[in-house]
């Protein structure tokens, strides 16, 4: 596989640390870009689908950019999605669902998995769940597990087949997200939907701060000011299974 690559360097924690990114070539005339920081013995490589478009260069906030230093500092991989080429307006749920996504997730995972043995994790935030959750159910057992928080439950999850997911799979919701998109009663109707899952469980938080629409990432349903217990549940089930 050819691919190009851009180094960039970014503060993590208080030490710089280098982020690669990488364009693969994932579909005919199609390259998906990822943001990579590879760690030397890594216990694993997640795989992050940020919410909202998917584009990396707006998705600052992002919950899920926003922990990077602290799964980097978890002894981990990590891998940032960029929404792929003919998506450079940004990802709609239904590409996120559809089978051009699942074939640019296939290609993320074997390039992960050709720079290190460590075993892969999906992990979505909001929208980011639907990609997430649909590459788990092509991916299969090539993955250790997915982890899916404040998923859109009253729209895209809809269209992904929880039913055939076969690994691990850890859902985490806030119990006060104030987004429409993902009820916390769809996060307790979807735990019931992974019956292909060897086990499943779903966390709850509350609180949050609130300082934008309630289905940004600067709020309860992006787990603003309440980062570490998430990522606290999220390490822990990882080391776990």
């Amino acid at each position: 596989m050819q691919f190009s690559l851009v180094v960039l360097f970014v503060l993590l924690s208080s030490l710089a640390r280098a982020e690669e990114r990488f364009d693969l070539p994932s579909r005919p005339g199609v390259i998906q870009p990822i943001y990579a920081t590879f760690s030397a013995g890594a216990r694993a490589s997640v795989i992050l689908f940020p919410g909202g478009n998917g584009l990396y260069a707006s998705g600052r906030k992002n919950f899920l950019r926003r922990i990077v230093p602290d799964l980097l500092n978890s002894g981990f991989s990590v891998i940032t999605v960029d929404a792929p080429s003919d998506q450079s307006a940004g990802m709609s749920w239904t590409f996120r669902a559809g089978p051009e996504q699942a074939r640019d997730i296939e290609a993320v995972a074997s390039f992960v998995k050709a720079r290190s043995p460590a075993p892969i994790w999906l992990i979505g935030t909001s929208r980011g769940s639907v990609s997430a959750a649909d590459g788990a159910s092509v991916l299969g057992r090539r993955i250790g597990g997915v982890i899916l928080t404040s998923s859109v439950w009253a729209r895209g999850m809809a269209a992904v087949r929880l039913e055939t997911i076969t690994v691990p799979v850890l859902v985490i919701h806030n119990r006060d997200d104030g987004c429409p998109e993902s009820p916390f009663a769809g996060a307790e109707a979807g735990i019931r939907r992974l019956t292909g899952a060897p086990v499943s469980q779903l966390v709850v938080v509350s609180g949050g701060l609130s300082r934008g629409d309630a289905c940004q990432a600067t709020s309860p349903h992006g787990f603003l000011g309440i980062e570490k217990p998430v990522v606290d549940a999220m390490v822990l089930w990882i080391r776990s299974h």
